[in-house]
């Protein structure tokens, strides 16, 4: 296993009289939010906040790259005092929400949201709806706490009928903590293989419950980051990605360097150049202080 400090190509780093230098000047940073930025108790640690700081400050465009929706991460946008675009949905959407202005989009088929809405009524499965702005669900459930406490968003209970023509969906949701739900999880999961792309991401504060995001088959973090680069007009070389989770697999495939935290899936870390610290030990600020600055 890869340590920080360690790297299995070495991109852009040179060692002169012993110390190592970035010969690659980065223009984009791009990091993922639960497990690379949020910690286990759902905050940004003080130097990670300041590592961001004095990245942007060096000119060092960052982007966030997440599962969430927009509304839960403004907060987060908000504190670092981001600007620009950012990736939302796990690649479904590419926007700058404080100037309400989209950059890619991809929803899922309507179709798909119908037959989705009656088979997890047919099996009794609890199922999340996304639009741009807000969170959709039929009923009450024992996850809706964690998105009130650590995401910071109110879900809005609607009846599903006909939502799919109501709304542009463009991410659906499960969220497993038990066999039971994990059988279910995974029989909505056989039904809609082909149909739907399926990736479980998990917050270092629940360590014990799957978020399995569902999105169009064609949607990605490496293809959102491919439409953000190609709008900004920055090399894909000049781009350095941080993550922890299998949904940031491509996005580190595609950017010109790639960096798993110390607490990522291990298939995270077999395609990362770099592996940093753990979230808890501010991983991203050793990214940004080695290969940045």
């Amino acid at each position: 296993m890869l340590n920080y400090c360690q790297s299995r190509y070495n991109i852009g780093i040179t060692v002169k009289n012993g110390v190592e230098a970035n010969v690659a000047k980065y223009k984009l940073l791009i990091v993922d939010l639960d497990g690379t930025l949020v910690n286990r108790s759902g905050d940004i640690s003080e130097k990670d906040r300041h590592a961001v700081a004095n990245a942007t400050a060096a000119g060092v465009k960052v982007a966030l790259s997440t599962g969430r929706i927009v509304r839960a991460c403004r907060r987060i946008i908000d504190l670092l005092s981001l600007d620009g675009y950012h990736i939302f949905y796990d690649g479904a959407l590419v926007s700058d929400p404080h100037q309400n202005k989209e950059v890619y989009t991809k929803p899922i088929d309507k179709e798909v949201v119908r037959r989705a809405v009656e088979f997890s009524r047919r099996n009794d499965t609890y199922l999340e709806l996304y639009s741009s702005e807000n969170f959709f669900a039929e009923r009450e459930n024992w996850s809706d706490t964690i998105h009130r406490r650590f995401f910071k968003v109110e879900p809005t209970f609607v009846d599903f009928s006909g939502i799919w023509e109501r709304e542009r969906i463009i991410k659906a949701e499960l969220v497993v903590h038990n066999e039971e739900e994990a059988a279910k999880a995974e029989s909505f999961r056989r039904e809609f293989d082909g149909s739907l792309r399926f990736s479980i991401a998990r917050a270092p504060a629940y360590p014990g419950i799957d978020f399995v995001n569902i999105i169009d088959p064609d949607v990605s973090k490496g293809e959102a980051l491919k439409a953000l680069v190609s709008f900004i007009g920055i090399p894909m070389s000049r781009v350095i990605a941080i993550g922890d989770g299998l949904n940031d697999i491509s996005l580190l495939q595609v950017a010109g360097t790639a960096v798993a935290m110390g607490n990522a899936f291990p298939e995270v870390k077999e395609v990362a150049d770099h592996i940093t610290l753990d979230v808890e030990e501010s991983g991203v600020a050793a990214v940004v202080e080695r290969f940045v600055l």
